[in-house]
Parts: structure tokens; C-alpha cells; sequence
């Protein structure tokens, strides 16, 4: 028998509950378990504040050592995500506090955004662009003041309600709406900005494509190809076949 999404949602208390227990009690696995449940969602929430893969790692090991040892203190007042997102986004501003002057380097992030295309093959100029376009949008989404970024990555990225959203950084639900309503607007003009130059390389017929496509017509008309001057790579003159 099915269970509706309104039953599991009731359960989900108990489950953090017993979960907690687990892990107080040194079950094996345990903590394993709800570290692999939430690590996607919590690096994400540490990297929006610290702009930094490294650092972002580093605040997520800090914050679980902490909830570890805070974990017999766990009440269920809140969801286990929301009290984890709490500790993980304290750890990631006490870091950025404490290195805020040690370094003005930032790296460049890698799969904060998964993007797929599913039923495209995956040949070597879709993968650069899906990676041009990965990029774009995470140094836009880098770009964001603080306040938004941290919202659009729990709404926008990780799908959190605006309650959930709100809970877990500790502001209202009204401000929720306006920072995302605001992080959406400057991105939508980031990366207006950003894809200009990136689109003039939307199919290009260039290089390898532009040599197949053109010996084949060239084969089919009979045509002799020839090598081209300018841009692109030069084709050598071949004889076509003669047609019966």
C-alpha cells in the first residue's frame, strides 16, 4: 500500500528523532549516514557565504564535529536539516570573520551547479559549453551580495521552502521573498551581460563540423573542395567522384 506525502511528512520528526538517538548512542553508521543525507545541501549553504570550495569543505567538517557533539542537545523543535543549516551557516561566518584578511584570493568553484541536458549526446562541444555555462553562472551567482546569495542557494538550488528557507537563516519569511525576488533580478542582469560573448560561439561550424559539412556537399554536387583562406581550418582540394 502507498503512503501519501502527507503521512511521510508526519513521520519526518520521528525519523530525525530516532536518527539523533543513533548517533547519540554511537550506533555504527549513524552519523555516516546523516552526514551523506545532507552534505550536498550544507556545502552548498557554506559556500555561498565563503566563496571558496577549500574554505567552504573546511566549514562543513568544523560545523559536523560541532553538531556531533551537540547532538544529545537535540530537541526536534526544528527539522535535523533546518538545526544542521543553522550550525553550518554559523561555522561559515565565524570562518570568513576570522580569514577575512588573510587572503583576497578566491577560487573558482566546481559543480556548484549540476546541469544536465538529458537525450543530448555528450560530444566534446556540448561538454565545453555546458562547462562555459556552469562557470557563468556560478561566478554570477558568486557575485550576489551575501544576503542573496545565501537564499537563491537554499531556494533556488536546493528547492527549500520559503519556511524552511527562512528558519535556517534565521530571518522572516517576508525578507526570504524580497532577497530572492532580488538575487533573481541581478542575475537575470549578470548573466544577460555574461552570455554576450558566449553566444557568439553558438553554433559555429568551425573547425571539424564545418570541414564534414562542406566535403559532403561538395561530394554530393560533385564538387571539388578546395582550401579555403580565413578562418577555420584549410581544406585540401580533392577530386569528387564521378556520378553514373
Amino acid at each position: 500500500m502507498s503512503i501519501s506525502g502527507e503521512a511521510a511528512e508526519v513521520r519526518v520528526p520521528v525519523s530525525d528523532a530516532a536518527l539523533a538517538h543513533s548517533i547519540v548512542t554511537g550506533e555504527a553508521g549513524a552519523f555516516e549516514r546523516l552526514m551523506r543525507q545532507h552534505n550536498r545541501r550544507l556545502f552548498r549553504v557554506a559556500r555561498s557565504i565563503l566563496r571558496d570550495d577549500a574554505e567552504a569543505e573546511d566549514a562543513l567538517q568544523e560545523g559536523y564535529i560541532k553538531a556531533h557533539r551537540a547532538m544529545a542537545g537535540f530537541r526536534g523543535d526544528a527539522r535535523l536539516s533546518t538545526w544542521l543549516t543553522r550550525i553550518i551557516v554559523n561555522q561559515a561566518l565565524e570562518r570568513r570573520q576570522r580569514f577575512h584578511n588573510a587572503s583576497d584570493a578566491q577560487a573558482e568553484g566546481e559543480a556548484v551547479i549540476e546541469i544536465g541536458v538529458e537525450g543530448v549526446p555528450e560530444t566534446p562541444e556540448t561538454l565545453a559549453m555546458r562547462n562555459d555555462l556552469r562557470r557563468l553562472i556560478e561566478h554570477s551567482i558568486d557575485d550576489l551580495p551575501e544576503a542573496y546569495r545565501s537564499v537563491f542557494i537554499l531556494r533556488a538550488v536546493e528547492g527549500l521552502s520559503v519556511e524552511e528557507t527562512a528558519a535556517s537563516l534565521g530571518i522572516s519569511e517576508a525578507n526570504t521573498k524580497v532577497r530572492l525576488l532580488r538575487a533573481r533580478a541581478r542575475l537575470r542582469e549578470s548573466l544577460g551581460q555574461r552570455l554576450g560573448p558566449l553566444l557568439e560561439n553558438v553554433f559555429a561550424f568551425d573547425g571539424q563540423r564545418c570541414d564534414r559539412i562542406v566535403s559532403r556537399v561538395c561530394a554530393r554536387l560533385g564538387l571539388p573542395t578546395v582550401a579555403v583562406s580565413g578562418p577555420g581550418t584549410r581544406l585540401s582540394p580533392t577530386t569528387p567522384r564521378s556520378s553514373s
